[in-house]
């Protein structure tokens, strides 16, 4: 991930935002909760403070800032310091994968993808949660990504271009679901989750692991 320091000097602040927002926070847990496996052995990439990992039953993550680590491991996440690109693990060591709002922080998203391909086990499933660009919502990050801590130097993709990364990587099983319809910061109820995408911010994209 790029800016680390970002992340390592406001961990505390990450991790508030989830408090504050609590209402946009439950809604991407119950999109992301439609594809994330309920059993197996998995692992999100680019953890954070845990915050998606621990409700969802994840035990393991990778997570370069060291300050954001500390707080998932007191969370009960056993959190390796490594990058989405360069994984620790060998080939076939998990049933799923999760990365939330990593993708957009990644240098090089594509690798990180054949990473986390080459460490799930076969028809072993992949989970990601990212802002589209292409969304309304996408759009207004994209807007105001100056004025924001954490997003100002993050590289937002859209929903088609993820999809072309997981062809090229042979996934099957392509699933996608949506929510957050309106601003962030206006939402004071939990936002529906919807199939496909095109209207909300937040996408969740899940797929099996080919031959």
């Amino acid at each position: 991930m790029e800016n680390i320091e970002i992340f390592e000097k406001w961990a505390e602040k990450y991790d508030e935002w989830f408090e504050r927002n609590r209402f946009v926070y439950e809604s991407e847990l119950n999109a992301l909760r439609k594809f994330a496996p309920k059993a197996g052995n998995g692992i999100e990439v680019g953890v954070g403070t845990g915050r998606f990992a621990v409700p969802l039953g994840i035990r393991y993550g990778v997570e370069p800032a060291k300050s954001m680590a500390e707080i998932a491991r007191k969370r009960g996440i056993k959190v390796y310091d490594a990058k989405g690109e360069e994984l620790p693990f060998d080939d076939e060591s998990f049933d799923f994968l999760l990365m939330v709002t990593t993708v957009c922080f990644l240098q090089n998203p594509f690798k990180a993808f054949q990473e986390a391909t080459r460490v799930l086990k076969r028809e072993g499933h992949i989970v990601i949660g990212m802002i589209d660009r292409d969304s309304p919502i996408g759009k207004l990050y994209e807007s105001k990504k100056k004025d924001s801590r954490f997003y100002r130097h993050a590289n937002f993709y859209s929903v088609s271009e993820v999809l072309k990364w997981l062809e090229r990587l042979r996934y099957r099983e392509i699933k996608i679901c949506q929510t957050i319809f309106n601003n962030p910061k206006e939402i004071n109820a939990v936002e529906p989750v919807k199939d496909g995408y095109g209207d909300g911010g937040f996408i969740v994209i899940s797929g099996q692991k080919g031959e």
